[in-house]
């Protein structure tokens, strides 16, 4: 069912001005004009310092600026808040505007821990009336929602078996100054909680839950330069997984931050009993599909006959990005928020996400039962 967007404006205030607060001020300036409704009124943007604050409010079309993140939460004119700070403030941010009466969307991971998480998960339940999204953004690229509707109409078959990696190299060169993105504290888990977790979104909406799986992790540069010296990198580099799923299908999982030469490859496979899906976010708007009977694959390009698309571009080939995702993320909030079915992953769907990534951080090659 088609729900509508809200006639009424959404107060929105952003936590965080990065690649990831960047992209919600687009979503949220965007969003009524692809999708209709009210435009959002964008009332508060929240950075480290107030200077900043009203540099990046200007920049991004917000009324104010500010440097107080818990100011932004209660605001009485902020009806929704968007969390794109680091991990270590995704827990007290979202409780927070939880509490305030406010809306969600987190950016992923959803907690540093699993405890976190579930705590999370427990508050948005006590506030039934508030809707909760994390940023699972793959999610609503219309290749992925095309390839998702293929496999539940059977087109190949059961579902048989998964395979998937998603891989970057942002970490691969040892020279790369310590972050907090390397520790406990601050990151939480290494490439599972910054990449490893969007491949379990889309692997889990495809194949259904986990039932258990096996699983290694390795830190492959164990030290990196600080102003202070050489810092320990606590969390891991990479990680990878056999898996069986609830339905008793199997997969592997894979993921790395130092894997030179990949810049976003969430890359997955499907095999079906009659057939196999193959995506590549990295060549993002196609879908190879091999179906019995066929000597090979066959090539799908996005088009206007998905309708996350042709609310963008009415021409077929033309192509979507990764920015156009967090808007569709945007319309689906918006539209919860108005009274249509809730949307997800919410933060009841985050926290079985994180088991699983948890699972695999601490399997240490042991198998370890998720249902």
């Amino acid at each position: 069912m088609d729900y509508p967007m809200p006639q009424k404006p959404l107060g929105v205030a952003l936590i965080g001005t990065g690649f990831m607060g960047k992209c919600h001020a687009m979503a949220w300036r965007n969003v009524a004009t692809v999708f209709g409704g009210a435009h959002p009124k964008l009332q508060v943007l929240c950075d480290v310092t107030q200077d900043q604050a009203d540099r990046f409010a200007a920049q991004f079309g917000f009324a104010r600026g500010s440097a107080d993140w818990a100011d932004a939460v209660t605001d009485p004119s902020v009806d929704v808040v968007s969390i794109t700070a680091p991990n270590g403030v995704h827990r007290p941010m979202a409780e927070a505007a939880l509490k305030a009466g406010k809306h969600v969307w987190l950016e992923k991971p959803m907690a540093l821990t699993l405890a976190d998480a579930q705590a999370l998960a427990d508050l948005a339940a006590a506030h039934p009336g508030q809707m909760t999204i994390l940023g699972y953004n793959y999610l609503r690229s219309p290749a992925f929602q095309a390839a998702k509707a293929m496999i539940e109409g059977g087109e190949i078959g059961t579902p048989v078996a998964f395979r998937g990696v998603y891989d970057e190299d942002y970490s691969a060169n040892p020279d790369l100054p310590w972050s907090w993105r390397m520790t406990h504290e601050g990151g939480g888990l290494g490439a599972l909680g910054d990449l490893g977790c969007h491949l379990v979104s889309q692997m889990t909406a495809l194949m259904g839950p986990v039932a258990e799986l096996t699983a290694m992790t390795q830190i492959v540069v164990p030290q990196r330069p600080s102003p202070e010296g050489p810092k320990a990198v606590e969390n891991e580099d990479s990680a990878m997984a056999l898996i069986r799923f609830a339905s008793g299908a199997q997969g592997s999982f894979a993921t790395s931050r130092v894997a030179r030469g990949r810049k976003c490859r969430l890359q997955w496979e499907v095999h079906g009993t009659r057939g196999t899906i193959l995506f590549d976010q990295e060549n993002m708007n196609e879908l190879w599909v091999h179906r019995q009977g066929e000597a090979g694959f066959t090539r799908h390009l996005t088009g206007p006959d998905q309708p996350d698309f042709a609310a963008f571009c009415p021409a077929p080939g033309h192509n979507f990005g990764f920015n156009e995702q967090k808007v569709i993320e945007a319309r689906d909030l918006s539209r919860s928020i108005a009274g249509g079915a809730p949307c997800g992953p919410d933060f009841a769907a985050g926290l079985q996400i994180e088991r699983v990534i948890h699972a695999m951080a601490a399997s240490g090659g042991k198998a370890v039962q998720l249902n």
